[in-house]
């Protein structure tokens, strides 16, 4: 079983990958295929950047089902 998942840090990861444009939030949420995405293509170009603003969430509470 899963330990569930802080909005508050999957945020906090976001904010963090967007300076470094690494892709935390994904890992931490249980999807690391995204996350390898977000890293080696900087995040989308930035647009994937944008989208987790907004889609965190939904993401996080996917996660915790």
């Amino acid at each position: 079983a899963s330990s569930q998942k802080s909005l508050g840090m999957a945020y906090f990861l976001w904010l963090f990958s967007f300076v470094l444009v690494c892709g935390l939030q994904h890992f931490y949420l249980g999807k690391p295929l995204r996350g390898l995405l977000w890293l080696f293509t900087f995040g989308l170009l930035g647009v994937g950047v944008i989208y987790d603003l907004f889609a965190l969430p939904s993401q996080t509470k996917i996660a915790n089902l």
